[in-house]
């Protein structure tokens, strides 16, 4: 250990005290061994600091930030470098505000496009995730704080997130959902790493030896430390025998007394304890804190909020992906008269809801930056209600100012209901009055220009309508004016899809299987997600992944390939200056193992002056031919000639080569006739004995089990169940509640939280007012034990409160040493 010195100064009590949080945002402190405290803040796109006033579940506003695009959109910039320039940014502002660190990026997989998350993160493909991660990663620590990676792992749902059981085979979990968070690990080398609220195959995230230390601390070698996500501590003592270091927030010193009552037990020795303490020392120290008595570390940036408000606009330049240009409509030129409608043209969805909602410094809007274009705007109309409502009169007035125009700019998407964090959405389309609206303007003026906002993937067949199609997804504070400058010439988009765009979610590989809506989550699909699904089964989606179009065009030749990997030219043929994203995809055909058509395996970005050409390199590395042979534990390359794909899309294959390698001679781990719908893709008729096959295992029943009594893992939802009368009634009056915020379109996220908040929630989400004892008084009255179960929770009371004196009473004592 590199802190036994240090270690061996402290009590138990104190070395507890370090494994979980002071407040919500603050981590504990031990002053007279100049140990200092800590303070953490959201932060995937925009620093959301709470330091000043913190509400119960730390997810109202916080202190004014730049609020930079989502990772969906920086995601479609295939930008390294602009990753980690806005990653330092974020780090610097995070800086000034005394946070020493940023929970984010988020690099879970975009698994299926109705995750009301999926904002929050990169990619469908693993590579493209990790790649930016780490990117972001090392832009946000070059300024002295922590990034903090999440939500490791298998977090793709949020339903029932606190509690569901995401089922998966081992070469799944190891090939998509693990390789962004290895990248990122490796290159991006994170200090500190959250878990997600989940189950993964039967463990909480939390407490997942297999995760925590079998793969990220022992094979990736991960020196920082892990924190629990907010409230997603489920048993203490064995998250820190898994490899948890710090459970936030804090539950008063509950779980401080929970590990000093299993060490002294003999239920976990204190050597497991002392090394998580460790981890933790040495973590402050690479921060730069120790031996500081100061609470908050504060500085000051030195610059003006337009400073980072141009770092934003930038971004969102660069994440801007033109899907169509029939007749080469766009750039307009000068002084073009446009019709300007649509609400989201006055009141833009830039980010999502929920903990990475972040108080902006400023918002543009393109009524009003269309000003400062060469454009001449017509008027604005808002078109449509936010809310869905038809409304004949906003569609009039739109209509009739569409065909005073030459050409009209229609700003559509998801609104705010529809991206959230804790909900699912229920479909893949746009309200179907923002759909009639723009059927009705095309009769009109046939130059539409469709300006879409949202963060996931959405079905697009109104796209035949519109001569071209922006997509800026949830593009930060900046983004209106980013889009003005695209859609004027100022700037030739560049941006590629991060995701594929589906004809319709039932072309989905998931969509039979998702959301787990009791007990699991069940991965049938395997390794066949996104692109990886649609090009091996054949499925023509409406946009494929990695595509996007240019006010360019692009040359391709001269493929070279060797075992370093593979060169080629790249020309600007168009009359536009211009960036170009070159894909690398990987495929072995007659494979002794079920694959993918082609995986993407390295990219590159090239911005080229017309009539440039540039040789560029896409290099190989120890995960371009891989995969993971359950049979022997680890990962395998399996002999063959291999296609080597270049080009500027997932489908649209530029150059072919191809490269034979020898192998490491692993028997294949599969047996074809048990495993016949996944050799084929068809992964949706896929049969439960196929899926334990797949497993090596019995699948864990999907469903809740009702005639069982509720436990400390069951949620607050399931009160349905209750045995106890009152409990029922207030499950009622919560979901009324929850029902009639989602009817108004505005969700309560507190209200959202608790719903779907598991039972040991309670003790972790209350400050220390319950103990975990005390929950299970309330689960023996909520199961029809009113009078043992209130007996229990009056004395529980009194046993953590004389707990929590003897604790403290240690601690004070300590502080005298």
């Amino acid at each position: 250990m590199k802190n036994l010195e240090l270690i061996r100064l402290m009590t138990l009590e104190e070395k507890a005290s370090l494994m979980s949080g002071e407040n919500f945002w603050m981590s504990k402190k031990i002053d007279r061994l100049s140990i200092p405290t800590i303070s953490f803040a959201d932060g995937p796109n925009g620093v959301r600091s709470q330091t000043d006033q913190v509400d119960h579940l730390g997810l109202n506003p916080g202190k004014p930030s730049t609020c930079y695009p989502t990772a969906s959109a920086m995601a479609s910039s295939w930008d390294t470098e602009l990753a980690e320039t806005v990653g330092q940014a974020l780090g610097e502002e995070a800086s000034a505000q005394g946070i020493n660190v940023l929970l984010g990026p988020g690099l879970n997989m975009k698994r299926n496009p109705l995750c009301g998350r999926n904002f929050e993160y990169f990619s469908e493909d693993p590579i493209l995730s990790g790649k930016m991660a780490a990117a972001f990663t090392r832009g946000i620590q070059s300024n002295g704080v922590s990034a903090c990676i999440k939500h490791f792992a298998v977090n793709n749902q949020e339903l029932h997130r606190m509690s569901n059981d995401s089922v998966l085979d081992e070469r799944a979990l190891r090939e998509i959902y693990l390789t962004g968070f290895e990248i990122a690990v490796k290159e991006g080398k994170p200090l500190s790493v959250m878990s997600s609220y989940n189950k993964v195959n039967g463990s909480h995230a939390s407490e997942n030896r297999h995760l925590l230390s079998d793969i990220l601390r022992d094979e990736w070698g991960f020196e920082g430390i892990v924190v629990t996500d907010w409230g997603g501590s489920h048993d203490r003592v064995a998250g820190l025998n898994a490899g948890t270091n710090v459970e936030m927030p804090s539950s008063g010193t509950n779980s401080d007394i929970e590990i000093v009552n299993a060490v002294r037990s003999g239920l976990i020795p204190e050597t497991v304890l002392d090394r998580r303490v460790d981890e933790y020392l040495s973590f402050l120290k690479d921060l730069g804190v120790m031996g500081s008595k100061s609470d908050a570390r504060t500085a000051s940036s030195g610059k003006d909020p337009d400073y980072f408000h141009g770092i934003a606009r930038k971004a969102a330049e660069e994440s801007i992906v033109l899907l169509k240009n029939d007749e080469s409509l766009l750039p307009l030129a000068e002084g073009t008269r446009v019709a300007v409608i649509g609400d989201f043209a006055k009141v833009p969805r830039y980010q999502g809801g929920g903990s990475s909602n972040v108080n902006p410094t400023r918002v543009d809007n393109s009524v009003d930056c269309i000003s400062l274009t060469s454009l001449d705007m017509a008027g604005y109309e808002p078109g449509f209600r936010r809310n869905g409502t038809e409304d004949k009169e906003l569609l009039k007035a739109a209509l009739e100012l569409a065909g005073n125009a030459q050409v009209t700019l229609l700003y559509i998407g998801l609104d705010e209901m529809s991206e959230v964090e804790g909900l699912e959405r229920s479909h893949m389309r746009i309200s179907e009055n923002q759909i009639s609206l723009l059927k009705a303007l095309k009769e009109v003026n046939p130059n539409l220009v469709a300006v879409l906002s949202c963060g996931s993937a959405i079905e697009m067949p109104w796209a035949d309508d519109c001569k071209a199609v922006l997509h800026g997804s949830l593009s930060g504070q900046a983004g209106a004016m980013a889009m003005l400058n695209v859609i004027t010439g100022r700037v030739c988009p560049g941006g590629k899809l991060s995701e594929s765009y589906p004809m319709r979610y039932e072309d989905v590989s998931t969509c039979k299987y998702f959301p787990g809506t009791e007990s699991t989550t069940e991965y049938r699909e395997s390794i066949f997600v996104g692109y990886r699904y649609f090009g091996t089964k054949g499925i023509m989606t409406r946009f494929p992944f990695g595509f996007g179009l240019s006010y360019t065009s692009f040359g391709y030749s001269d493929l070279m390939v060797d075992n370093g990997g593979v060169t080629f030219t790249i020309t600007n043929t168009g009359n536009t200056y211009g960036a170009e994203i070159a894909q690398l995809y990987v495929g072995l055909e007659n494979s002794e193992i079920f694959r993918p058509k082609s995986e993407l395996k390295g990219f590159v970005k090239v911005k080229l002056q017309p009539g440039e050409s540039r040789r560029v390199a896409i290099p190989f590395d120890d995960r371009t031919f891989r995969y993971y042979n359950v049979k022997t534990g680890r990962f395998e390359i399996e002999a063959g000639s291999y296609s080597i794909l270049v080009g500027a899309s997932s489908e649209d294959i530029r150059l072919r080569g191809e490269i034979s390698k020898v192998g490491t001679g692993a028997e294949s781990p599969y047996v074809r006739a048990e495993l016949e719908h996944y050799y084929t893709a068809d992964v949706e008729s896929a049969t439960d004995e196929e899926f334990e096959a797949l497993l090596g295992r019995k699948a864990p029943k999907p469903h809740w089990d009702k005639s069982l009594p509720l436990t400390r893992n069951d949620t607050i939802s399931q009160l349905y169940y209750a045995k106890s009368g009152m409990a029922r009634l207030l499950h009622r009056m919560i979901r009324h509640m929850k029902l009639k915020a989602e009817e108004k379109r505005s969700p309560d996220l507190n209200l959202q939280y608790i719903y779907n908040m598991p039972f040991y929630g309670l003790a972790k989400m209350t400050k220390g007012m319950l103990s975990m004892e005390m929950v299970d008084s309330l689960l023996m009255i909520v199961n029809g034990r009113f009078f043992k179960g209130m007996s229990n929770l009056i004395g529980g009371y009194f046993r953590m409160r004389r707990a929590k004196k003897d604790f403290r009473e240690s601690l004070l004592k300590a502080g005298k040493i």
